[in-house]
């Protein structure tokens, strides 16, 4: 894998410009905050971040994928205040379950998820090299 920087552009915080890669693609569907039965555990923002990292972790391993094969995250929040209040809590839980790996990522606020308590879906690609 190879983080795209080009020259003379600041360094991004907590995520690359780019990544490039090649070998077994995986694609996790957006994942939410609740557990692999369905239930949500807390309506706290960072816990049901946590929760979605979990999950994610949990399905690339399925693939025999590791948090750090993720090229590629995008994340859909209700509420961008909510998201950026939650910034230091979010960091502990990217640390402790994706670890120091940052892959090209993208936030949004959007009007609503399907689930009714979901506060944020995260979706994943990764590549596992050949």
């Amino acid at each position: 894998m190879q983080v795209l920087q080009p020259p003379g552009w600041a360094k991004p915080r907590g995520y690359a410009n780019g990544v490039a890669a090649s070998g077994r693609t995986v694609y996790v569907s957006g994942m939410i905050g609740w557990d692999a039965q369905g239930q949500f555990h807390t309506d706290d923002f960072a816990g049901q971040v946590r929760q979605a990292l979990q999950n994610i972790v949990a399905v690339l391993a399925e693939a025999g994928a590791l948090p750090e094969h993720i090229v590629r995250m995008n994340w859909y929040v209700l509420d961008k205040k909510e998201y950026v209040a939650a910034y230091p809590q979010i960091g502990v839980a990217y640390r402790e379950l994706i670890g120091k790996h940052f892959p090209a990522m993208t936030a949004v606020q959007v009007a609503g998820l399907i689930e009714d308590r979901a506060r944020v879906e995260i979706e994943v690609t990764a590549v596992l090299p050949d």
